[in-house]
């Protein structure tokens, strides 16, 4: 009899087993993302980890109320471009990019359903993503950054956290910008666009090689990038001989101890950029607007950029483009001094 009903016993744990594991089967869905991966997701993301800064961007733009915490600090000027609900959401560091600052620990203590990726998508990143998806048995997803495909990872994020709504206003946002941008470049011949350098930094020696995904904005509005001529590869130091050698047309700049510096020393004196007064600083408050990271917020940076790069021949409304801008992707409403203070000292004239 006790033999019999230990055996009763287990046939109905394992049957309370078999019931639970088709029920989280079934609360499960399976998402292809960009690498290829087939990632098990739950029916249900409330809490969402961004790997690297434009995950981070994106995920804000689209979900806020998903985020879980943010991959590096603000500063105080940054934050008032940041919604209140959010801007003191905690710091969990990244996971991806130059100087990656989160652990699994940390991972694990913020306690997400899922991690989020965008960018780059290699063989590289594919392998980070199995790792920490292994270690951590948090699902990983890898989106694709580049800027072509911003609308298209938008959608993407909207299906996949359900957001299609607000996801469907972004994109639809961007392919506006987008196209106006290829109407410009379009009626401009290609021995007219300009060459332009991205210096970055204080001293503006760190700049984007052919294919890196810090230029695409560049690409996109017509230009061409004289450190091509350096080689293909990501971000890297370049000498101030090579510059003066490429005399570059436009500089483009997010820092503004760089532009003031470049307008004043007389190392740079003899570049065609700086004789015609073309050394635009790109705003940068939050996030930059033709870099830094390289995400969704170079979506007015393609306004700001073609304006700079093409004066008399877009009929953009720089300030109300802003405002659009900062209500649908940030979540403010810019006060005039805001306004003032983004655009201030930029290049083309709001």
């Amino acid at each position: 009899m006790r033999r019999r009903n230990l055996l009763i016993s287990f046939l109905a744990a394992a049957t309370a087993l078999v019931g639970f594991a088709s029920l989280a089967s079934a609360e499960q869905r399976v998402f292809t993302d960009a690498a290829g991966r087939k990632v098990a997701l739950p029916e249900k993301i409330t809490r969402v980890m961004a790997a690297g800064p434009p995950a981070s961007v994106l995920l804000y733009s689209v979900a806020p109320d998903r985020m879980v915490g943010w991959v590096r600090e603000f500063k105080d000027d940054e934050k008032d471009f940041i919604a209140a609900p959010y801007r003191d959401l905690p710091v969990h560091g990244r996971l991806t990019g130059k100087g990656d600052t989160a652990n699994m620990e940390a991972v694990l203590a913020m306690k997400p359903d899922i991690i989020l990726d965008v960018g780059t998508v290699n063989p590289t990143y594919a392998s980070l993503a199995d790792k920490v998806q292994e270690q951590t048995g948090i699902p990983y997803v890898l989106i694709d950054g580049s800027f072509a495909n911003t609308p298209k990872s938008l959608r993407e994020i909207g299906e996949l956290l359900g957001e299609k709504e607000q996801a469907e206003k972004l994109a639809t946002y961007t392919e506006a910008a987008m196209a106006r941008l290829d109407k410009v470049v379009a009626e401009v011949p290609a021995d007219q666009r300009p060459r332009v350098y991205y210096g970055r930094g204080p001293d503006g020696l760190e700049t984007g090689l052919a294919g890196s995904i810090n230029m695409e904005v560049l690409s996109a509005v017509g230009a061409t990038n004289v450190a091509d001529a350096a080689g293909k590869g990501s971000l890297a130091n370049v000498s101030l001989e090579q510059i003066l050698s490429w005399n570059p047309d436009v500089i483009l700049t997010l820092s503004p101890k760089f532009q003031k510096s470049v307008l004043s020393d007389p190392s740079w004196a003899g570049i065609k950029a700086v004789k015609d007064g073309r050394v635009f600083r790109a705003p940068a408050l939050p996030f930059g607007w033709f870099d830094a990271p390289p995400g969704v917020n170079r979506a007015i940076g393609v306004s700001w950029l073609t304006s700079a790069l093409y004066p008399g021949k877009a009929e953009i409304d720089l300030k109300a483009e802003t405002r659009d801008f900062y209500k649908l992707f940030y979540h403010v409403d810019l006060t005039d001094e805001q306004l003032g203070k983004l655009l201030a000292d930029t290049g083309p004239k709001p």
